[in-house]
């Protein structure tokens, strides 16, 4: 349920009956959820006042209460017909106790911490800050919220459908008489994005109506039920296995695994995954697994299309870290555009829970002796660095132990770098490393092991790193020039004025120069000279068309390059609406520091997510080692032999969909949803395929298709697949999308999980696939 529309008032005895209608739903989906007796749910669904905040002077007590499906919380509101005074447990991100939003900083004293707390949602809509009645009350919001947000997730394929459809029937009974009429039951196909002319409608519901009456209940809708979520492509593969009285036993399932899923599996991994994911105790005592079993095995990560042993730190991390792909964010400060969007600390927690490890502080001076950040000669809102600095702490390391690079773009006067030294040293306190690790001057980087927990400040120094273990080295000219200088040359005509003025040289505060150690910031004047006198962490920032010019014409040497340097890539300064470049041809170019807007959901955010899924999301990512060793004669352009070419063919065969979201919120809207099947890599493997529209269906879409692609570099490849809304008049619309690299791919039958636009799960969303990879002869 979505919203509340205002009803006609109700007499007593229509009231009473309501109530208790109300609370049988409420039963039936606590039972659905498995939590009878939940004091933390029942809380929950009793509800009570909040204080919630908006500014100094807009607070205001509003009633919060969780209602009968269990999934969604009501809250009262003034704004007559307001539409969005609910919201989806499924939409909270997190809940933060104390005052860590912004907001809560802001508008409200210490003297409340205890009482405070945050629902943070995922994509774009603002926090929800509130304040309650006491320290225990606000104990109980958060730990019944984080309670229901872990058991929604938790629920296995079986246990999210059952409680989805319940509701959705529930809201097409318009009459509430637990009945379905043959127009409601039209009304409950569309709430579940299908399309069926009353031919079908009503063929269906006279196979259902055993009783003739006209209405389906009980065991007819059960009946009805059945029907709509049977998967006649799991019974096919069940029944090829199931040899043992209609079940898979133990040997039947290796059998299984062995010869479609290619694993290396024993009778003890199927035991193992029948005592995980059987849901009938007299099945699972004789050993077997049932057809439920076996689909919940396959929407589990064993049977997702991502190698689960690459969701942990799998990779050597002990490499210097120059050998790594790193996820990193530019403008990171941003929420929107950037030339009016707001700046907010909350744009660097969010970029860090995605995995970032390279964030981007964007600082001038600000009233007060304290530096600001924002984006230079717009109307970007501003923000306190100290802020920016403490939120960076508090987030860090949530998410990835890995060390956070913090890329300082520096506009401010002596005095108030000073100020911004003397921030980072406080807040940041020993994490920050301001020495080279060891005794003596290093000849190349340490890993992201040894920097675990660390914080490493790019930006300019006054001199050279040598000049700390020799006091008579020579110092360099005592000046600065903005980061966003640093690459080779202009690419967009008709610059800023003001970005043209500013290009005078900056003096650098000592204090600030000092904190730079294997992150220093220099001009790049070309390969050879880079090669000839800079040292190993002297890094230049290249802007985007720069460096795409680099790896096209120059890839070869722009690979070595970055074997004994990190490169910095930025978008360039005509993306005023925060859009992103393609960062694949850069990585193909072993470039480290690719950053992208993270404020910006699109395709090229979508592949950068998709590189840093593996690896335990620690945001490091070990480049293929063709690309770290000094003899490599690769190029991604040419391809010429070596060991990087390892001609693979993917077979890929789409065969369904579950549960697709509709794009359109519209009762009417119904999605004719395809399938597409992206390769990104380089030039030599990019492809795409895509299905037929399947139309009038996003419930459970059949096309079972097949595709085969050629790929010659497997690991700088990624797969994507991509569900969109089909539309013959116009472009199609995105529905969701799923991307991971190549060589994290599962073979044979496997259930795809999909994404948002914002990058979040769709909860009970799917593809299912079945994958193959074979040499190619």
């Amino acid at each position: 349920m979505q919203c509340l529309q205002r009803q006609p008032k109700r007499s007593r005895s229509e009231e009473s009956v309501f109530n208790l209608r109300i609370k049988k739903m409420t039963r039936i989906n606590v039972k659905l959820l498995g939590m009878e007796g939940d004091a933390d749910l029942q809380f929950l669904l009793s509800g009570g006042d909040l204080l919630k905040v908006r500014s100094p002077s807009w607070k205001k007590t509003r009633y919060f209460k969780l209602q009968d499906d269990c999934r969604t919380m009501w809250h009262e509101s003034k704004k007559t017909f307001r539409s969005n005074q609910t919201f989806s447990i499924d939409d909270i991100s997190a809940v933060r106790p104390g005052r860590q939003s912004e907001g809560l900083r802001k508008n409200t004293s210490e003297q409340v911490e205890g009482r405070c707390f945050s629902i943070v949602f995922k994509g774009r809509r603002k926090n929800l800050d509130l304040i309650a009645s006491s320290e225990e009350e606000a104990k109980q919001w958060i730990t019944s919220l984080e309670k229901m947000m872990s058991n929604l997730r938790n629920l296995n394929p079986k246990q999210k459908m059952e409680h989805w459809i319940f509701n959705c029937m529930r809201k097409a009974d318009k009459n509430s008489d637990d009945k379905l009429s043959q127009e409601e039951l039209k009304d409950f196909l569309h709430l579940i994005n299908i399309e069926v002319d009353d031919y079908y409608t009503e063929m269906l519901f006279q196979k259902c109506d055993k009783s003739k009456s006209g209405l389906l209940a009980g065991e007819e809708i059960k009946h009805f039920y059945d029907l709509l979520t049977h998967r006649e492509e799991i019974d096919v593969i069940y029944g090829e296995y199931a040899k043992t009285t209609g079940f898979m036993s133990a040997d039947n399932l290796v059998e299984f695994l062995i010869n479609e899923q290619r694993e290396e599996a024993t009778l003890a991994d199927a035991n193992k995954l029948i005592e995980m994911y059987e849901p009938d105790e007299n099945a699972k005592t004789k050993k077997l697994l049932s057809k439920d079993g076996f689909l919940i095995y396959l929407q589990k990560p064993e049977g997702l299309i991502l190698n689960p042993e690459h969701k942990k730190v799998y990779q050597d991390m002990s490499q210097p870290l120059n050998h790594y792909f790193i996820s990193s964010s530019h403008n990171t400060y941003l929420m929107e555009d950037q030339l009016k969007g707001p700046s907010s600390t909350e744009a660097y927690v969010r970029a860090l829970l995605k995995g970032c490890r390279c964030v981007e502080l964007d600082c001038w001076d600000g009233s007060d002796g304290e530096p600001v950040i924002y984006h230079g000669y717009t109307l970007t809102s501003k923000i306190l660095f100290k802020d920016v600095i403490k939120a960076i702490k508090e987030y860090a390391f949530k998410m990835s132990d890995y060390p956070v690079i913090l890329s300082l773009e520096n506009h401010c006067s002596v005095e108030q770098q000073e100020v911004m030294a003397h921030h980072m040293s406080s807040i940041l306190g020993s994490a920050l490393l301001t020495t080279p690790l060891g005794d003596t001057m290093p000849t190349t980087f340490p890993s992201p092991e040894h920097l675990k927990g660390r914080f490493l400040i790019k930006g300019k120094r006054l001199n050279k790193l040598e000049a700390s273990y020799a006091p008579k080295y020579p110092a360099e000219d005592e000046s600065a020039v903005t980061e966003e200088e640093d690459s080779t040359g202009e690419c967009e005509e008709g610059q800023r004025a003001e970005e043209k003025s500013k290009k005078k040289k900056l003096k650098l505060a000592k204090e600030l120069s000092d904190m730079v150690v294997y992150c220093k910031s220099v001009h790049f004047h070309g390969f050879e000279e880079a090669k000839r006198d800079l040292s190993f962490y002297e890094m230049s920032s290249f802007k985007e068309c720069s460096a795409m010019k680099l790896a096209e014409e120059s890839a070869n040497n722009y690979i070595h390059h970055n074997m004994d340097k990190l490169s910095r890539i930025y978008p360039g300064g005509s993306r005023t609406d925060s859009s992103n470049y393609n960062p694949v041809p850069l990585w193909n170019s072993g470039c480290q520091i690719v950053a992208l807007n993270f404020q910006t959901a699109c395709s090229n955010m979508d592949v950068n997510q998709g590189r840093f899924t593996i690896n335990g999301d620690a945001g490091y990512v070990l480049k293929p080692s063709y690309l770290r060793d000094r003899t490599t004669e690769f190029d991604p352009i040419t391809l010429t032999r070596g060991q990087w070419l390892q001609h693979k063919t993917l077979h890929v065969m789409v065969i369904s969909a579950q549960q697709l979201p509709k794009v359109n919120r519209k009762k009417s809207s119904i999605v004719d949803s395809l399938v597409k099947v992206e390769i990104y890599g380089v030039p030599a493997d990019v492809a795409v395929k895509e299905t037929e529209p399947f139309e009038n269906n996003g419930f459970n879409p059949v096309w079972n298709e097949n595709f085969q692609f050629d790929v010659y570099v497997p690991e700088l490849a990624l797969v994507r697949f991509v569900v969109e809304d089909h539309d013959a008049m116009s472009d199609n619309e995105f529905v969701a999308q799923y991307t991971l690299p190549f060589s994290s791919l599962q073979m044979g039958y496997r259930h795809v999980p999909l994404l948002n636009k914002n990058g979040d799960v769709l909860p009970s969303a799917g593809l299912f696939v079945h994958v193959m990879v074979i040499d190619a002869e």
